[in-house]
């Protein structure tokens, strides 16, 4: 009889494999009371640690959240956002193109004071994704996710929360950097948890990967996205005909193996192009195609846009 949960486990595992996320920036900030700041989109994903103090964030258009004192909250996809000490505090709105680094804004109302009922400790982290913010695993997270929630379901969690309190709190040397590695593995975790939890789900990339003909496709696919994948290939894979394999995909995932791959090809080449800085030549031979215009037609097709334009992107925003 087939084990469908190893299943589900193992075609999971290959896909969080694709997934690698690097923190790029981080900080401690001293807070006292009242205090609020909004921030715009961005491209990378959000981290936050009440250690100090409870707050409230909202994000996007949604209600009010209460951060806790020893909790965090990952944005994965960096959604506009508001962090506060409370929800009726007058926003203090940080412009897009300003790019403050953290330590810019570590005492925006009031400056630092003594440890009280009124002042607050926040690590604060940003994160980058090895993946595209359109790849199909970011898309259907949600906006939001809460590591105290992760907590009940992971018993590592808490014991990653301590730790991390304890670093920030302490006045120790590298505490701060410390701190981002173990933000590192909270984010990972919460990500992990998250979509076990999601496999219940019945519909999207997550439910897709219960398939038994489409869920080993999936994991082929992403264990090894630069293979020249053809449907025969998949389907001796997944142990199915080609037809069979067509309709399980379209099924699970709404579209054919073909399309899939394509798209996620693009969603690997934007990164590579936008975050990494890669050529597009670069990028146009690492995923097989035979001239760099075949690929930029293929990438406008389904990106929308040409991969010189994510490029120029990548150059306005260092500049």
């Amino acid at each position: 009889m087939l084990d469908t949960s190893t299943q589900d486990s193992d075609a999971l595992t290959q896909v969080l494999l694709s997934l690698r996320l690097d923190c790029v920036e981080y900080d401690r900030r001293t807070l006292r009371a009242p205090w609020a700041m909004a921030f715009p989109a961005q491209a990378n994903a959000q981290f936050y640690f009440a250690a100090h103090g409870d707050c409230w964030l909202k994000v996007g258009d949604s209600a009010w959240l209460e951060v806790k004192q020893g909790d965090a909250v990952l944005l994965p996809r960096g959604t506009s956002h508001i962090i506060a000490s409370s929800a009726d505090v007058q926003t203090a709105h940080i412009p897009a193109h300003l790019h403050l680094s953290f330590s810019e804004l570590s005492h925006p109302a009031g400056g630092p004071a003594g440890e009280s009922e009124s002042t607050h400790m926040l690590f604060c982290a940003r994160f980058r994704f090895s993946l595209d913010a359109g790849h199909p695993l970011l898309a259907m997270m949600a906006d939001v996710l809460r590591v105290g929630e992760i907590a009940r379901r992971d018993p590592n969690v808490p014991m990653l929360l301590e730790a991390m309190e304890r670093e920030i709190t302490s006045e120790r040397v590298g505490a701060c950097g410390i701190a981002a590695r173990i933000a590192d593995v909270l984010a990972a975790t919460t990500i992990r948890a998250w979509a076990e939890c999601a496999r219940s789900e019945t519909f999207g990339l997550i439910a897709a990967l219960r398939s038994p003909v489409a869920g080993k496709a999936l994991a082929a696919i992403h264990a090894d996205l630069a293979r020249e994948w053809t449907v025969e290939g998949l389907a001796k894979v997944s142990g199915s005909s080609r037809t069979a394999l067509n309709d399980a995909f379209r099924d699970a995932v709404g579209e054919t193996p073909v399309r899939y791959i394509a798209r996620l090809r693009m969603f690997q080449a934007s990164e590579w192009i936008s975050v990494r800085g890669m050529r597009v030549s670069v990028a146009a031979d690492r995923l097989g195609y035979e001239s760099e215009a075949s690929f930029s037609r293929a990438y406008k097709r389904i990106m929308g846009r040409p991969p010189s334009a994510a490029r120029a992107q990548r150059q306005q925003e260092r500049s």
